[in-house]
């Protein structure tokens, strides 16, 4: 078993689409970023680059590299997640939250959850998604949206 954590934050910019666990969520400000700046994608990638001591998401896909300009996280999850599946490794069980003031993400977790499932190719019930603020303070109530991620990965066979 290995186990890996990731945390990612993005500033609120207007003139941007909302996307969050690889959803459009309907918004009047989306997150600033050289990719589509999904913190929760984002938070997942480098808890499982880290539960494989594989470093994190800036050096597999930095922000320098005009090639990740606007790329979609759940592509780059996939990119991701076939280098634990080339090592043998299956998901165990994986916890996140979302930190952020706006918009209420209830409604869209069942969906976050289903997409996330796709691309691990694991069932909906290892994985878990959850929304909270922090009541006007922290990164979320300054104006962004963090992400944190526990993974539990289990080797194969």
């Amino acid at each position: 078993m290995r186990i890996g954590h990731g945390y990612d934050v993005h500033r609120l910019i207007k003139d941007r689409p909302l996307i969050l666990g690889g959803m459009n969520i309907p918004h009047e400000m989306g997150l600033a970023g050289h990719s589509d700046a999904d913190v929760l994608l984002h938070a997942i990638i480098d808890a499982v680059l880290g539960a494989l001591a594989l470093g994190d998401i800036g050096a597999h896909f930095p922000d320098t590299d005009p090639a990740y300009l606007n790329a979609d996280s759940g592509s780059l999850l996939t990119k991701v997640w076939k280098l634990a599946q080339d090592r043998g490794y299956q998901l165990g069980n994986l916890d996140a939250t979302v930190i952020c003031e706006s918009p209420r993400l209830s409604p869209h977790i069942q969906k976050m959850r289903q997409r996330i499932a796709d691309i691990l190719h694991s069932p909906i019930q290892r994985i878990s998604i959850k929304a909270t603020s922090e009541e006007g303070l922290g990164i979320s109530g300054s104006g962004g949206i963090a992400a944190h991620c526990v993974i539990l990965l289990e080797k194969q066979g």
